[in-house]
């Protein structure tokens, strides 16, 4: 069940506790967040929260499952009551977070900044910015097409572009665990 409850009595944002299963996709903890939660997010894109699974808290990134709903990575080792077993849940507590963290940087794309003289550009990008580039650029499985994107980034970073375009900031962008931008679905067993 949803509850919605604020952080502190001079913070609106709210907070959201809710049961959930932790679905395994092609070997990773993946977190559903519940219709209602997705939908009360402030969009339909990625994210930012803080989450705490079982009483373990840690930042993760939202991720949009393509079908205008969210879901999270959640870290190995999950928590101690998290088993495979068919109808095991755990409690999860997420707060979404206006101030991001910053993005890891892949060495491929620094490379491409430094090669292009490019670090004090993508410096003066907003966090939001930096990660909607890299999460274009990861979305594929295609090292030539990644390797193309990084320059194409490179060129209009070069060229004043703050954001790339042409990208739907609500697909999933985790090549691994999607198809034509939708988060798939563990198979039936």
């Amino acid at each position: 069940m949803d509850q919605r409850t604020p952080q502190n009595p001079a913070q609106a944002d709210p907070i959201y506790n809710f049961e959930t299963r932790v679905l395994r996709l092609r070997g990773q903890a993946v977190v559903r967040l519940p219709a209602e939660v997705s939908a009360a997010l402030p969009s339909r894109g990625m994210g930012m929260a803080r989450v705490t699974l079982d009483g373990v808290p840690r930042v993760v990134p939202l991720e949009p499952d393509g079908l205008g709903g969210h879901w999270f990575l959640a870290e190995e080792p999950l928590p101690a009551s998290v088993t495979d077993l068919p109808g095991s849940t755990m409690t999860v507590t997420l707060a979404p977070l206006a101030q991001w963290p910053e993005p890891p940087v892949p060495e491929d794309m620094l490379v491409g900044l430094r090669q292009a003289g490019l670090l004090p550009a993508w410096e003066s990008l907003t966090t939001k910015a930096r990660w909607e580039w890299l999460r274009w650029i990861r979305s594929t499985q295609n090292p030539a097409t990644r390797e193309r994107r990084i320059r194409i980034a490179c060129d209009k970073l070069q060229h004043g572009a703050r954001r790339p375009c042409c990208f739907n900031s609500a697909a999933c962008t985790v090549p691994e665990l999607s198809r034509e931008g939708v988060l798939q679905t563990p198979a039936a067993k």
